[in-house]
């Protein structure tokens, strides 16, 4: 069976109250993009969304921000949360 192919364009992520260094802003755009990347080539999509389709927002699953401040860790976890939103594959 051929690998669908996927196209995923995020014109705008809003991250409310989210404590971001400005010079972080584009590693956690990096690190979203991969992460979801890996996630999508991994894990694949839900059964809805395979055949086509777009969606005008997603709204991402819930996340507890880590302590840290780690711009990676942040693309990490805001990757997980949009990758929920867009109903990722459950096994």
């Amino acid at each position: 069976m051929k690998e669908p192919n996927i196209t995923l364009h995020i014109e705008r992520l809003i991250l409310e109250g989210v404590p971001l260094a400005y010079s972080h802003k584009t590693v956690v755009q990096g690190v979203v993009e991969g992460e979801l990347a890996r996630l999508l080539a991994g894990d694949g999509l839900a059964g809805e969304l395979q055949s086509g389709g777009a969606m005008r927002s997603v709204v991402g699953g819930d996340m507890q921000l880590s302590s840290d401040g780690n711009p990676h860790t942040l693309g990490r976890q805001i990757a997980h949360a949009v990758y929920q939103g867009i109903g990722g594959a459950r096994k």
